[in-house]
């Protein structure tokens, strides 16, 4: 498995760098549009997909699941099918960890910001912990949204999500601190939002110093990221503080439920799958840990007066329902919720920048 896992990291760069600097702007200038149609019943033929046949039994409606992939989107899956590239979920962690890594180096860089600061915070055990601090360009003092990144609570760090968070710096003005959590399986739950907690209040506490506005911070994040970032918020509402301005929550895991439709719809061939997403899970939390709001935050008791929330979810992505479901429990309990739904995407679309040029009108919004 390491052999055929180094293989691919040499040959990955190369491709993701074809795929950008040429794939895509052919399909600008062409203006394809693809629709992917997949079939419930495999007697009938693709052709007849939507037609209706009448006779003595009534009526039947070979409706399968009809669905719209982005071009680039498209393309892309295509190629990696090609590579047949070993899943991660087969993987040992330290294997998926320098998978990801090659793939994060070969992506293309997110645009020029006014500034790039690495430094440490201390972690809730007293470690120290690494952020990158983001500044635009523009006079400060400037928003401060702390940003965690995704990676299942085990991939990544503050650096690995760079390209986007250039992309929110850039497209905000705000002052983005990407910071590091202690990652499973060597540090499993509640490892992780503990010190989403102690970056908060780290940054919050040092926000003028950072170059950004006093009076409270924005969480954001990516996946498992925007699972620490809504546990976060709803810690400090608990805690008294520091006061939470906003969550932007990009593609967000929030229960561990993985009976709902688009678990089912969206198991395989879109990058993040349903066997990776048991992966996560399973080098994350236990079993019985998994009911716990600060895992599962859709599953606490009271989710009223939280800071408003952007939700986006992808159409094909495991965790597209549960990231709904999250947005439609917030609205319900009165928080101000707008939920982002990027037609044609996969969970890995957002993040990105400059590879799958369809997500920046998400980005943008």
């Amino acid at each position: 498995m390491r052999d055929h896992t180094l293989k691919y990291l040499l040959v990955l760069p190369a491709v993701l760098v074809v795929f950008a600097t040429a794939i895509w702007p052919l399909l600008e200038s062409l203006r394809l549009s693809f629709t992917v149609g997949r079939l419930n019943k495999p007697d009938f033929p693709q052709g007849y997909l939507g037609f209706e046949r009448s006779g003595r039994d009534g009526n039947v409606l070979n409706d399968g699941v009809v669905c719209r992939v982005q071009p680039d989107v498209t393309i892309m899956l295509e190629l990696m099918e090609e590579m047949a590239l070993p899943p991660m979920d087969a993987m040992s962690p330290d294997e998926a960890r320098a998978f990801s890594e090659a793939m994060s180096a070969a992506s293309p860089p997110g645009p020029e910001i006014g500034d790039v600061v690495d430094g440490t915070f201390p972690g809730a055990d007293g470690d120290e912990l690494a952020f990158r601090l983001y500044r635009p360009a523009s006079p400060g003092p400037h928003p401060v949204v702390v940003y965690f990144h995704g990676g299942g609570w085990g991939i990544g760090d503050a650096t690995s999500d760079d390209a986007l968070c250039r992309d929110l710096c850039d497209r905000s003005g705000s002052l983005i601190v990407s910071v590091d959590y202690r990652h499973a399986p060597e540090a499993r739950f509640p490892a992780a939002p503990e010190d989403g907690v102690a970056a908060v209040s780290w940054v919050a506490d040092h926000a003028e110093e950072l170059g950004g506005r006093p009076g409270g911070v924005a969480v954001a994040g990516w996946s498992a990221g925007a699972n620490i970032a809504t546990v976060v918020a709803q810690h400090a509402r608990d805690a008294g503080g520091p006061t939470i301005t906003g969550q932007l929550l990009l593609t967000p895991v929030t229960d561990c439920d993985m009976t709902r439709a688009s678990y089912t719809d969206n198991a395989d061939g879109y990058i993040l799958t349903r066997d990776l997403l048991t992966w996560f899970w399973n080098h994350y939390a236990d079993p019985e840990d998994r009911d716990d709001p600060r895992a599962s935050p859709l599953r606490a008791a009271n989710l009223g007066d939280l800071p408003p929330a952007m939700i986006v979810t992808c159409d094909f992505d495991p965790l597209r329902d549960e990231g709904q479901a999250y947005a439609d429990a917030l609205a319900a309990a009165g928080v101000p919720v707008e939920h982002l739904r990027a037609r044609g995407q996969i969970h890995t679309s957002i993040p990105a920048v400059g590879a799958l040029l369809s997500g920046v009108d998400v980005r943008a919004a």
